[in-house]
């Protein structure tokens, strides 16, 4: 009967040191420094830090802009255009509060230039099945595409893959590489 005990009050420590690390080291993402000011009048996007937060800029491998052949403003830091990546807390899949200037961004552009198409790519860190993570790339990638439909843009336009872990942005086994590697990538489709 003690080891019963001992057993579950064991089990019930660990869980609850495991569900309370996660919340604080997710607080990370939702500090506001995950954008730049705009260059779009939207009221929305006033007042927002251009800091040395998660952004578009930090991605390993894919260039500090990789949609910069489409236009200069895809370039130009205080755009949120150039702003390719969107950022996720751990097992969701709801843009930040920090993120939704920079998708309406992308939507006002993408309504303006109706030829224009986009490929929303879905990705999650290492843990959790593959399986899993490949279905939580693409609700991201969906949560994305729902808010760039909502404000005008066309399902013709949109291209939806999830990556799950396969193709992470950076490599580790920490939450510094985890939380940049549960994104959507916003990969511009070149001469359209």
């Amino acid at each position: 009967m003690k080891l019963t005990k001992l057993l579950l009050v064991l089990m019930f420590s660990a869980v609850f040191l495991t569900a309370c690390s996660d919340d604080e080291a997710d607080t990370s993402l939702t500090d506001g420094t995950q954008t730049a000011a705009s260059g779009i009048n939207d009221a929305s996007t006033s007042g927002l830090n251009n800091g040395a937060g998660l952004s578009g800029s930090d991605m390993g491998g894919s260039g500090q802009y990789p949609n910069a052949g489409i236009g200069p403003e895809f370039s130009d830091p205080n755009n949120p255009l150039s702003k390719s990546t969107i950022y996720f807390m751990l097992d969701s899949s709801q843009v930040q509060e920090d993120f939704v200037p920079v998708v309406a961004a992308h939507a006002q552009y993408l309504a303006a230039h109706p030829s224009q198409r986009v490929v929303l790519e879905g990705h999650a860190d290492e843990r959790g099945s593959p399986e899993y993570n490949i279905a939580l790339g693409e609700q991201r990638a969906k949560s994305v595409a729902n808010m760039l439909k909502v404000q005008g843009v066309s399902e013709s336009q949109l291209e939806l893959v999830s990556y799950g872990e396969e193709k992470p942005a950076v490599f580790g086994s920490d939450e510094s590489a985890w939380e940049r590697n549960r994104r959507v990538e916003l990969r511009y489709q070149q001469g359209h």
